[in-house]
Order: C-alpha cells, then structure tokens, then sequence
C-alpha cells in the first residue's frame, strides 16, 4: 500500500522550500507507487540541519525511518529488475546512510545500499503468496543501525486464463425435450480474483452447421447449457456437437485492461428418437392392373410402408379399410400384398373408368407416446383390364338413344332410296347399330355386306370398335333401277376380329321412282375471249346449248353461272345460255387475265350438268409507267461520275408495246451535262463534273426529271425526279492579295499586332475553302497568326507578338518569315508569301527564371514528406545584376477549380530560390490537388527607368492522393419511369452518379446491382434477379452508371422496382472502400397518356417543345416525357395540325389523368396563358382524338336528320298554337288579375319551369304585370332571345379580361338572365394585367 504521509525528509533528492521547515507533505510515490531516483538524494540533509543549526550536539544519534516504511503493495505481474520501493531514514547529524533488507523473503528483492531504491529479484505470484513480512534496516557511518519489519502485501493481476474441469462433455437427451430444459451443466474456474476471476461462458460452434443449429443452444452464466428450440430425430440431426469457450470479465495485466480465455473443449450431444410420428408409405402413389379372368389368391400389388421414426422402426400391420368394390381384393396383413379376393368383371366399372379404388392403412405395433395407435392410410388404383367375352349383336335404335337392352336386339331391318341414287348416298329411314361391350381389340368387330344384291350396295363403317351407327350405301347406282327392280335385299354381318364370332340381320331396301335423266353439253370447256373493260352488255358467246332427252317440265333447260371468280363480272340469260359482261370496270387484265366460269344447266326436276368456261381477258393501254424508289445520288467534283438505272414498270400485258417503256432527260439548267439510255433508262453524266460551276445557292444539288412512258395508243407517261449532289473536293488553292509585306514592331512591346494578311480560296464548303494561316522562317516562334473569316472562301490573318513575348532590338534587328495560307488539301499544297518585320529599338533587360527549375514536383499529402523540394533558377544577362526569387502568389486548385487560399501555409520560397515545405501535415490533396507557386526574379541593381521584375514563373507541386476518402452518390433530382409502350431490353432506364475524391485508382469507381425488388401497389416485395444490368463510364472524375433493362418487364405488374446499387473504389493497395443507393423506378402504364394539340406544324412544335415542357412542368409540378410528335392528317377533323403524346409523373411515381391535367392547367393561369401562346389549342386522350374522323360522316348524317325533324316539329308547334291562341290569351288575363294581387318582388312558391319564365301551371308569367289588352307571347317562342343565348351561349370562346373586371348590374326580376360564362373566363376573370385573346380552336367541350 501507499503511505498516508511522508515530509521532507523523505522527499529523496528533493530540497524544502527556503524558510519552510519538516512539515508532511501530500501522499507521494515513495513505496507502493515506486518513487524514482530524481526524487531521491542528499540535498534533503539540509532541509534536516536547519532547525538544528543553534543548537549544540552533545551525542551522535542513530537514524530513523520515515513513519510510512511499515507496508508496501506490489503488483504481481512488477517484472523483475523494475523499480519496486525506496528505503527513506532521517539521521539528525546528516551522516551518509547504508540501506539493506533481510530475512526468510529478502531474496525477493535487491537493495542500493548507498540511496535505498529496491528493485525486484524474483517474480511475485498472488496465487502462491499473497503476502509477506521483511526486515528493513539503515546505518550511519558511526554503525549507529535500526532495524524494522516491513509487510509486503501482493496485488492480484489477471495473469491466470479460465480452465475446464473437463476437456470434453457428452450426454444423451430426448427430441421431446421441452424447449427451456437443462441439456448439460459444465464448469471453468479462473485463480484470479475479482472480475479477473469471473468466468463468463459462450457457445462458439454448433456442428452440424445447418440452418438454425446456431441458436438451438444457449449457455448460462453458471454454465448450465439450455435448450433454446425443440429437437427433431428425423427431420433435423441425431447428434450435436458444441464448441464451448470460458473468458473471465476482464483485469490489468502489464497496466492494461485484457481478457484471459481458456482453450475450447467440446460437448458431445446425441439425440434419442422416440416414437412421435406415424407411418410412412415408401411411394407416394400405388396403381396395378389386372385382368378381369383373374384366379383368386392372386398377387396384385405389394404396398410397403415403415415407422417414421428412424431411430425405432416399430413393424406395421396392413388392412383394407374401405374400397370401392367391397370384397374383390384383399391384403397380407404382414407382407402388404394385394390379392384377387372374388370374381371380376370389367364391364361393370365403364362408369368409373374400370378401376377399383381401395384403401390401404397401415398401423404401427406398438402405441405412439400419446398412447394412441400411430397408423397412416393410401388410396390405392387397380384397373380392371378387358377380357374377350361378347359377340358384337344388333339393335334397332339411334346410337345416341340405345340403352342397349334385350328389347332393343332385331336381325330384321327396312329401308327406302331413289333410284339410281348416287354412290354412298345412304339407305332412308334405316336406324341399325351394332354393339360389343368389350374394350380395345376385344371390342373390334368387322362388318361385311352380303345377299343377293350385294353388288348395288356396301357398308360403313367396315370396321368398329365398341359401339357404331351402320349404314347400308349405295355401291352402283345404275343396278339401283326402279324400273328392273323395285325391291332390294341384303345381309349385315358383324364379325368379332378378335374370337371371330359373327352375327347376321338382313336389310329390306324399298326404290322410289325418279327423274332420272340430266340436261348435257357437247363440251366440258369452251376456250372464249373479250377485250378488258368492254361494255356492259357485250356479248361474249352466244353458241354454248344444252340437251335434255326427257319431255315436259323434266327437259325444260334454264342456264345459271355458279357463284365463283368472275360471277359478279359476267351474266348469262337464263334462258338462251347467251353469256355477256356484266361489270365493266371489274373487268381489268392487270388484276386478273383468265376466268374460269362454271356454266350450269337445270331442267325441271333440278337435274343439272355443267360446263367450264375459260374466258381470257385481252389487254388494252390503260395503265401509266410507274417509277420505282427515290434517287439521291452524290459524286465527287472531276473524278466522280454517275450512273444509275432508272426503275419503272408498266402493268399492262408484258412484252407488249403496251408495256414497252421509254426513257428521256427533261431539258433543266444542268440536264445537258447528263444523258439517260432510252431502252435501259441508266443516267450518266457527260463529262466530269465541277462543283463550282453550280449556283452556290443551290448547295451542289442538281435536279433532273426523267420522263418514262410506254408505247401504247395514246402512250401514256410518267416523271421520276433525280437529285445528283455534287461533293466538293479541294481543288483550288488558296491566294494572297500581295506576295510581300513589310511591317515594323517596338522592341519589348509584348503582344501588339504586327500586321494583317488577306487571301481567298474558289472552293464552295467551307471544309474545303477554310483558311488556316502559319508562319515559318528564323524567329517565326517569335510571332504568332490569328486567322478569322471575312466571308465564304476568304479569311485574313493578324500577324502579332503573343501577349508573353516582346522583340529584343540587341538581339536580333529584324526578322525574315514566310507566311503560308493552307486548307485541308491532301496533297499539302499552300501559298505562301514573304513577311519582313523590322524590330525599333528600346532600351531595357529584366531577369528571367529558368523554365527548367520550374519543371513540376510531386509531394504526397498527410505529412509523408519534409524539408527542401527544389531550387527555383533565377537569371539576368546583366553583369552587375543581383537577383532574388520572389513569392508572388499561391494558387489552390482542386480538380481545375480554385479553392481559395487554403494551401498558402503549406510551402515557403527563400529568396535564394530554395523551395521547402512548411506545413506537411497540413497537407491534404482531398481539399487541394494542385499548389502553383507564382514566382518571380527581381533585379536589385536595375535601372529605374526599366522593369527589375521577371514574368511570373508558375512552379506545380502535385499533391499525390492516399486511399482515405470512400465513394459518395452525387445526389440528382430525377424521376425513373418506366413506360411499358417504350421501354425495350438494353434500353436504359436509369442512372447514378458518384464521385470519390482520391485520384487514379483510389478515386476509380465501378457500380454493381446489389438487389432488386418490385413493390406492388399493394405493398407486397418480389425479388427479382438479372433483370437488371449497370455499366460504369467515367467523365472529367465522375462516374456514371447507367442501368439498362435486360429483358422484357411484365406490363402487368404496377408498381415500384427498388434497384439496390454499390458503388466501391479500386486502390492499387490498401481496402476498398463503398457506398451503396437504393433508386426507385416507377412503373407508368399507357392509360396516362395524354395527347394535345397545337395549332402548329410539327416542326413548329419540335422547336419549342423545351417551351412546351417547361409550361406544363410549372403548371402540373410533374416531369414531362413526350413521346411523340406528329401531324394530323389533313382529312380528320381536327382543330389542331399537329398534335403531341406525352405522359405527367411525379416524383412519387404517380403520374396525371387527362382530367386532372385539365383542372391543374387552368389553375395556373400564366402557364395556360403561356401554353395558349405556344399554339395548344385542344386536350384530349388519343382514342378520344382519334376516335374522331371516323365519326364525321355519322355526324354529318345525325345532324341532318336533327334538322329535318326539328322543321317538322316547328311546323307541328304553329298549328298547335294557332289553335290554342285564344285559350292562351284568356289564361294570361286571368293570371294578369292574380299579378295585381300579389306583392312585388315575391316570387310564387313554386319552382320554375326549367328554360322559361313560367311560374304556374296556368302558363302565364304574373311577373309581368301586364295589362289584360296587352296579349303578347313572344317570351313564350323557342326563338326568343333568351333561348337563343342560352342554346348558344357555348359557341361563345372568347376571352376577354378587361371585360370581365365589369361588375355586374342587378337586372329587374323579369328580366330574362343572361347566358352562363364560359369555364376559361371564369378562370381568367379577375386577372391584373390586360389580356385579350380569342382562340377559336380551344373548345372547352373538349375538356
């Protein structure tokens, strides 16, 4: 421990203040704490002597010690030979003192006998001894000795790591453990006290390493180790393994704070499986088949299932708990085999499919831990298979109503049909159907016709499976004769194709006589012709007859053409079979050159015959050459040529003179450079060509028109338009108005002009004919030439001094250049002409710096460097000169941009031009990567008439960059849409923009996609993956991703696509470093687009759109897309030329109706103002648009029959009012007398007639007041003035500002109310400044 107190005397080498005497002092370091040397000494001795300086010593005295030197405290982990206490004694006569330690612990430590310091000898361990005793002596140099015991008290150091009883635990536990259970206590002591002592336990492995494992296990503080979830045999592991580790809390070990851990040791844990599940069949479905002659006892299908707990397999019984078919099958109650129990029978189970369902359960032996009996059940098929037991058998019934019974079976059958009926035409009222229950081959019967007329019919189908309608056709109608036979006979054998079993029914066939002769033509084609478009009417044969050898209605003939092509161009009489042309305009060779027409003849009882008619349609000239594409074609000036064949055809008959085109040029101002070949139609030029002999204002293009026409009579014609441009090439060399100049300049006058050039090139472009100008010549560097452009092809150049450079007369008096003028001619001709400058004197030389001492220097930044960087040169070609380097500024720049002084600090300049840092830690190229020292020489010794100063010189120090800044998003205020109409794979959809201020590869950025989700509008998060893909491009050190779509989206889904982006740097050393954005990427389906139209051309709308977009982004606060502009087609009714699609989006992702687009536009009255300006004349969605021209016609046509019936009305309403005129005029005296009595200015009860000034039900106004002479109507016509503002009052769109800032005068009761004001006026009434404008486009029924 530490002494309470201590005084001077103990204080070693330090002295009492002058006029102080041995008082305590406060708790020092002198034992416990280690008191160091240079507190320890004998100056103290003085501090002794001066109480005792009067007083006179009779006996020399033995020393003390200090009252503190009874106990000290030490540390176990003081290492030895380190500074453990001081030994302090006082001596009265200030004799030197000898220090020493003894007894049974002394070895614990070494003692300077001369000064008392006590070092350590050998390590200390609280463990082992907390505590000991000593014996402390001091002698003077009369061996005046004093002894005394002193306690030595050892602190506890966390030197001691936690320990396991064990170095490996294991124990058995149940999987029905309940969660909460003690699984395993374990215990680790630590020897150390305190919280270097207190254990505290962890879990740092769970093996098997599955999902969940790490939190199956928690440890307590005690080390007892919890279940912490349930356990499962089967479905999770059997066996557990723990890696367990014990640290204590923490303690000093060597002055610092450290944890002490044990070694890990391992916990064993298996788990016992106990009977918790039921049984489990091996396959999840069971089917067999089996024949329905099956034997009993015969083995159908084994089922096989087992325990669900692995760890117990308890054996299973199987039973048949329910079927079906109850009785036909049977299982082993050991083995799980399925056997045949009783007859089957196929054909019973044609209802349900022919299978038998049955259920299989099987059960455990033993009971479940519930007590219950653990058992699990299967649905198991067997299909029934067919065996060949039945014979096919007729029936007399329709296969849709044939129940199939025993009633049913006939072998006798009737049946009727017309003689001489055609082949397969089938027997009348004959209803025969054979059946055979069996299935697939089994069921297949053959069908076979026999009897003594077998050879007039046949049978369908020859071959059936089950169930057939049969049919008995006719094979040969001409053995079906009335006349011969009137009765027919014939036998239906049905054989089994499998057993060959047959059975017989005999057909009874009744002939009915018929008109049995048909009308016949002498051909089957007839070959005609007829020009195209002939005359309705022209005959094309009239020689085609018919015969028919029957008499009576049966050989009347009438002739028809069957419906086909050409039916509608060509008719015939129905009676003399003359064909002629029906519709002459059809009639076209172009569309179609042959017809076949099927002529038919019919005689009375509708038999009919017929003939083809191959009519071939000859050509006339009656279709113009037309030309074939568009011909823009460009050649070089002199060696470029023409040559293109000119695509025509003509659609009359080919190789005729009808189609024989032919080709001639125009005359046109440049037509006789070119020739066109009249048969071939390829255009050449004539000679070479030459741009400059072409109008400048025609910009190098010649049009020819070629005219095309054919040979036909009258021949008919057509133009083609060829547009030749002719490309300019440098053929013309550019010339100098004077081939010498001579100009004089000052001495030291930097950056005057010296004089001006002029020349001129005859080249059109200006690629070809701009002028560049160069000087060359000794001292050419000297100068510099400005050239600018006077007009096309002539440019001058100013010949001046750069703003940096003057002329030194002592060095050179004159100077001799030659001054070039050249364009981009590849040949690199130019024409030159001579310069002589002749330099005036002036007197003066200031010093320079040398430009090789400023070279640039590189100084990495965070203090990495210190001292001198580089020794600026300063130069004067005076002799006497004296020349010091002087700081004239610094310039901080990051990234090009000055940042203001925040590096004026960081570097100094001596004046013997030594540059050297002054502030390295203060350098940071994050703020400043580029320092540019402006210095300059001073002269001391130059004349004052002259400048002393050099030009500024500029010394760059490049800051280097450390990896110390990450990435960061620049932030943007964009909304990303995506519109399905328009977003397409590789398409981008979104981008982000980052910076990092470290350079090279510390500053490089590359973007990645972290994750992607969709959020639905219903709130609910789809992952997606790949849809996806972001690119990296760099641009003055900010990077771009820009994110484009990989595949097609799903229009379906509305929502938001959360895109996840990182952005992480490259250092070349060093950990990268990230920063990571989340970008929201709304979806905007096609219901929100909305088109307006503008009364301006498309063109006109394209240049203003930024107009357009800033006007509805002010009015709406959306972001504007557009995606389309277009003009309207002249023939739709519309009040605009052009019109625009766009959409309106918020930031939100949420995007404007065209109803809310409406209300938000007119109340942003200078946006509407603006757009009105702009040429916005309608809104509306595009079906509504678009949706209009079709409509047209059907209004124009409504709106007639309105008219005619509204004149009806109005001619019906005069006769009805002539009528009741009398009856009128009595009501209005009689409601005249009902006005005098009631008050003014009250108004009746009851409501108003809707567009009249009626009150009652008398139809009379009393408002009017009227006298009972006064008999006047008019207010009661459908023409008054009232209903003729109020019809009309929407076709009033006008707006006028001024006008409506009126107030409005109150109009006596009866008088008649004016027309309600338009919406836009509303709107803009009550606005400041006078606007008057009518639009007569901008309908607001269209809003």
């Amino acid at each position: 421990m530490v002494p309470k107190s201590a005084n001077c005397a103990t204080a070693g080498p330090r002295r009492c203040p002058a006029g102080h005497s041995a008082h305590p002092l406060p708790p020092g370091p002198l034992l416990g704490a280690q008191v160091p040397p240079d507190m320890m000494g004998w100056p103290w001795l003085s501090c002794l002597l001066l109480p005792a300086l009067g007083v006179s010593v009779a006996a020399n005295t033995a020393p003390i010690f200090v009252s503190n030197m009874s106990a000290v405290s030490l540390p176990e982990d003081l290492p030895v030979g380190a500074e453990a206490f001081w030994l302090v004694a006082q001596d009265q006569e200030n004799d030197e003192l000898k220090y020493g330690i003894s007894g049974s612990y002394a070895y614990f430590f070494s003692v300077t006998s001369n000064t008392g310091e006590v070092k350590l000898a050998s390590l200390l361990d609280y463990e082992t001894l907390d505590w000991f005793t000593i014996n402390i002596f001091v002698s003077d140099s009369h061996d005046n000795r004093v002894q005394k015991e002193m306690q030595v008290i050892v602190e506890d150091r966390n030197d001691n790591a936690p320990v396991f009883q064990s170095i490996s635990f294991s124990t058995n536990v149940s999987e029905t453990l309940p969660v909460g259970s003690v699984v395993l206590s374990v215990l680790a002591t630590d020897k150390d006290t305190g919280s270097a002592g207190t254990v505290v336990y962890s879990i740092e492995k769970v093996v098997p390493t599955t999902e969940g494992s790490e939190y199956l296990f928690r440890i307590l503080p005690n080390g007892s180790i919890i279940l912490n979830g349930s356990l499962n045999y089967n479905s999770k592991s059997s066996f557990y393994q723990l890696e367990l580790k014990a640290c204590d809390s923490g303690g000093l070990y060597n002055n610092h704070k450290v944890v002490q851990c044990s070694s890990s040791v391992f916990v064993s844990i298996s788990v016992i499986d106990k009977p918790d599940l039921d049984p489990q069949f091996v396959r999840e479905f069971y089917s067999a088949s089996v024949a329905e002659d099956t034997p009993q006892g015969t083995s159908v299908l084994k089922v096989e299932a087992m325990d669900g707990d692995r760890g117990i397999n308890d054996p299973v019984i199987y039973s048949i708990s329910n079927s079906t078919r109850p009785g036909w099958f049977d299982i082993g109650k050991q083995d799980g085999v399925i056997t045949v129990n009783s007859p089957l029978d196929r054909e019973q189970l044609l209802e349900e499919d022919e299978e038998v369902q049955v259920q299989v359960t099987a059960t455990e032996t033993h009971p479940n831990i519930h007590g219950q009996e653990a058992k699990a059940s299967i649905w198991v098929t067997l299909r029934v298979t067919d065996v060949n037991d039945h014979v096919p058998e007729f029936y007399n019934c329709s296969l849709q109503a044939c129940s199939f019974t025993p009633k049913e079976t006939q072998v006798n059958f009737t049946g009727y049909v017309d003689e001489h009926a055609s082949t397969r035409i089938p027997i009348e009222d004959l209803t025969m159907v054979v059946y055979d229950p069996d299935k697939g081959n089994n069921g297949t019967f053959l069908l076979t016709l026999g009897g003594p007329d077998v050879d007039a019919f046949s049978v369908s189908p020859q071959r059936a499976a089950g169930s057939v309608d049969v049919q008995v056709l006719v094979r040969d109608s001409s053995l079906v004769d009335y006349e011969r036979q009137s009765v027919m006979l014939v036998q239906v054998t049905a054989t089994d194709s499998v057993s060959g079993n047959t059975s017989v029914a005999s057909v009874t066939i009744h002939l009915r006589d018929t008109n049995d002769h048909r009308p016949t033509f002498p051909h089957s084609m007839y070959n005609l012709s007829v020009f195209e478009h002939s005359a309705v009417g022209s005959v094309v044969t009239d020689s085609i007859q018919a015969s028919d050898p029957d008499t009576g209605e049966g050989g009347h003939i009438t002739y028809s053409l069957l419906p086909g092509n050409g039916a509608d161009i060509f008719a015939v009489d129905p009676n003399s079979g003359q064909v002629t042309v029906r519709n002459s305009e059809l009639l076209d060779r172009e569309k179609q050159a042959v017809y076949y027409l099927t002529l038919q003849a019919t005689d009375g009882g509708d038999l009919s015959s017929s003939t083809m008619l191959q009519i071939h349609v000859l050509d006339i000239n009656d279709n113009s050459p037309v030309g074939s594409g568009s011909y823009n074609i460009f050649a070089q000036e002199e060696e470029g040529s023409v040559s293109v064949t000119i695509q025509a055809h003509d659609d009359d008959q080919p190789d005729t003179n009808n189609s024989l085109l032919h080709f001639s040029l125009l005359p046109s101002p440049y037509s006789h450079n070119f020739s066109v070949d009249p048969d071939k139609g390829i255009l050449r030029n004539l000679g070479p060509l030459d741009r400059e002999a072409i109008d400048p204002a025609l910009g190098g293009r010649v049009v020819l028109t070629v005219n095309v026409s054919d040979s036909g009579e009258p021949a008919l014609w057509t133009t083609v338009s060829v547009t030749i441009t002719v490309e300019d090439i440098n053929d013309n060399l550019p010339i100098f108005n004077q081939s010498r100049y001579s100009f004089s300049v000052r001495e030291r006058d930097p950056g005057v002009q010296v004089g001006v050039v002029e020349a001129w090139d005859a080249d059109q472009t200006e690629a070809n004919n701009r002028i560049s100008f160069s000087l060359s010549g000794s001292g050419a560097n000297n100068f510099m030439v400005r050239g600018s452009v006077l007009g096309s092809g002539q440019a001058v150049g100013r010949l001046s001094l750069p703003s940096d450079v003057s002329l030194d007369y002592e060095t050179q008096a004159s100077f001799s250049l030659i001054v070039s003028a050249e364009n981009t001619d590849a040949q690199g001709r130019e024409a030159t002409a001579e310069v002589l400058v002749t330099v005036e004197d002036v007197n003066d030389v200031p010093p320079t710096l040398d430009s090789a001492s400023l070279q640039g220097v590189r100084v990495a930044e965070n203090g990495s460097q210190h001292g001198i960087l580089v020794n600026v040169v300063a130069q004067d070609r005076d002799t006497m000169s004296q020349v010091e380097v002087q700081l004239v500024n610094v310039i901080c720049t990051k990234a090009g941009v000055d940042v203001g002084s925040l590096c004026r600090g960081w570097f100094s300049v001596l004046a013997n031009g030594s540059v050297f840092i002054n502030q390295s830690e203060a350098i940071d190229y994050e703020t400043c990567d580029l320092v540019t020292l402006v210095v300059r020489a001073y002269d001391v010794t130059t004349d004052p008439r002259f400048q002393a100063y050099s030009d500024n010189g500029s010394l760059p120090i490049t800051i280097e960059d450390v990896n110390d800044n990450a990435p960061y998003f620049l932030p943007e205020d964009k909304t990303f849409v995506i519109i399905p109409e328009l977003v397409m794979p590789n398409q981008q959809v979104a981008s982000v923009q980052a910076r990092d201020d470290d350079s090279g590869n510390n500053g490089a950025i590359l973007f990645s996609i972290l994750q992607v989700d969709f959020i639905s509008k219903d709130g609910a998060v789809i992952p997606f993956q790949g849809f996806f893909r972001i690119s990296t491009s760099s641009e003055a050190s900010v990077f771009t991703g820009n994110i484009d779509l990989v595949t097609s989206l799903d229009s379906t889904l509305q929502g938001t696509y959360q895109v996840t982006v990182k952005a992480q740097d490259k250092p070349s050393e060093g950990l990268a470093q990230e920063a990571r954005i989340t970008l929201n990427l709304f979806t905007v389906d096609q219901s929100y687009r909305v088109r307006l139209q503008f009364s301006l051309s498309k063109e006109e709308v394209g240049a203003k759109t930024d107009e357009i977009k800033a006007a509805l982004a002010q009015a709406t606060r959306t972001t504007v897309y557009i995606v389309n502009i277009q003009d309207i087609d002249s023939q739709v009714r519309a009040r605009g030329r052009s019109y625009l699609d766009a959409y309106f989006v918020f930031s939100n992702g949420s995007a404007l109706t065209l109803d809310q687009l409406s209300v938000m536009i007119r109340n942003d009255q200078d946006s509407l103002t603006q757009l009105l300006q702009l040429g916005l004349v309608v809104l509306g969605s595009q079906e509504s648009l678009e949706s209009e021209s079709p409509d047209t016609l059907r209004n124009v046509t409504i709106g007639l029959g309105v008219a005619l019936l509204l004149v009806i009305v109005i001619f019906s309403t005069i006769v009805m009012c002539t009528q009741k005129s009398y009856q009128r005029k009595l009501r209005a005296m009689k409601a005249a007398k009902e006005a005098r009595k009631t008050a003014v200015g009250v108004m009746p009860p009851g409501s108003a007639i809707p567009g009249t000034n009626v009150y009652n039900t008398e139809r009379a106004n009393p408002m009017l007041n009227l006298p009972a002479k006064d008999l006047g109507f008019e207010s009661q016509s459908s023409s008054s003035d009232l209903d003729h503002i109020s019809v009309n009052s929407l076709d009033d769109n006008s707006v006028d500002l001024e006008n409506s800032r009126q107030e409005i005068k109150k109009e006596p009761l009866h008088a008649p109310m004016g027309p309600d004001p338009e919406p836009w006026d509303s709107e803009l009434f009550g606005r400041k400044e006078e606007l008057v404008f009518t639009n007569l486009g901008l309908d607001t029924t269209n809003l």
